[in-house]
């Protein structure tokens, strides 16, 4: 399990960076300020949860069953708030409106919560294994 959680957290810190990169210096030219703005603001909490993540999978504090739990959480949540607001940032260079699934982004938002508060509950309640 912490081998998955640390390839993961390695992935998305790793496409954090190209998408931070991409967004510094060649988004500007397709898009307004205010998308670029939106397109960094997902890259930002991407990268939040990578080193969230890495902290998690580097971890021996805690079972495995609870790190999976809290993994899937954050994972799911990272997919559905920062890629939902890279393609709400490109809207204005797709003819599909990717404002129909905006409602996605808060739910991302949702998952990453429960990741963070699954952790912190799990900290405050458990035995530690060492």
């Amino acid at each position: 399990m912490n081998r998955t959680i640390l390839s993961t957290a390695v992935f998305m810190g790793l496409l954090a960076i190209i998408l931070g990169a991409f967004g510094a210096h060649g988004l500007q030219k397709l898009v307004d300020a205010s998308a670029v703005e939106t397109f960094e603001t997902g890259v930002r909490y991407q990268m939040y949860n990578a080193l969230f993540l890495l902290f998690l999978g580097l971890w021996t504090g805690l079972a495995n069953s609870y790190k999976k739990r809290v993994f899937v959480l954050v994972l799911i949540g990272v997919i559905l708030f920062s890629f939902s607001i890279y393609l709400l940032a490109l809207n204005s260079l797709t003819a599909f409106d990717f404002k129909r699934i905006g409602f996605l982004t808060p739910l991302g938002g949702v998952f990453m919560i429960l990741g963070w508060f699954f952790l912190g509950y799990y900290i405050l309640t458990k035995k530690p294994l060492n």
